[in-house]
């Protein structure tokens, strides 16, 4: 049976408490009913196995996304629609883990939403700890997070919710020729 879908990963960043998670878990749950092969690759998962080693310096995240976007490569290599959640604060990292992929396999997804917000979510407590200086490094309270600039898709989660997130990255998946219109 051929394939209705282009394999690629959708490469979602944005601040703690923005909703990649929520986002990406819903986006899976869709395009898996619609019968796309799908793997969901989510950052803090993969700090306690494949990079459990490592720490947050900036070198350490971004050998940590190097390693999360091997794994990605590699399973869109084998025909997967993956969906990596992770922060990636840089843009410089984000540009190179794009360059790794073929034209056109690297989807970045902003997932947006104003550190108040963000805060105001604080779904692990991670924000209330670092206010009370438990955590540094923080991205956007004492690390840099580089907002993207060229964002294949951008979602402002303050203004919509996961399934709305969702509908407009299957709307961009079909327009862009990624996915078929059923």
């Amino acid at each position: 049976m051929a394939k209705h879908y282009r394999p690629c990963v959708l490469w979602f960043t944005g601040l703690s408490g923005a909703g990649k998670s929520t986002t990406a878990a819903a986006l899976q749950t869709q395009l898996t009913e619609l019968g796309c092969n799908t793997y969901l690759l989510d950052g803090d998962l993969l700090r306690q196995g494949l990079c459990k080693d490592l720490g947050f310096s900036e070198e350490d995240r971004a050998e940590n996304l190097r390693r999360i976007g091997e794994v990605a490569r590699l399973m869109v290599d084998a025909g997967l629609l993956v969906i990596c959640a992770t922060i990636s604060p840089f843009e410089k990292t984000r540009r190179e883990l794009r360059s790794r992929f073929a034209p056109g396999d690297f989807l970045e997804v902003f997932i947006d939403a104003p550190l108040s917000v963000c805060e105001a979510r604080d779904p692990k407590g991670l924000y209330r700890k670092v206010r009370e200086g438990k955590i540094a490094q923080f991205t956007g309270i004492d690390s840099a997070y580089d907002r993207p600039t060229n964002a294949d898709i951008h979602l402002h989660t303050d203004q919509m919710n996961p399934e709305q997130c969702v509908a407009q990255i299957v709307q961009y998946l079909q327009t862009n020729h990624y996915l078929a219109v059923k």
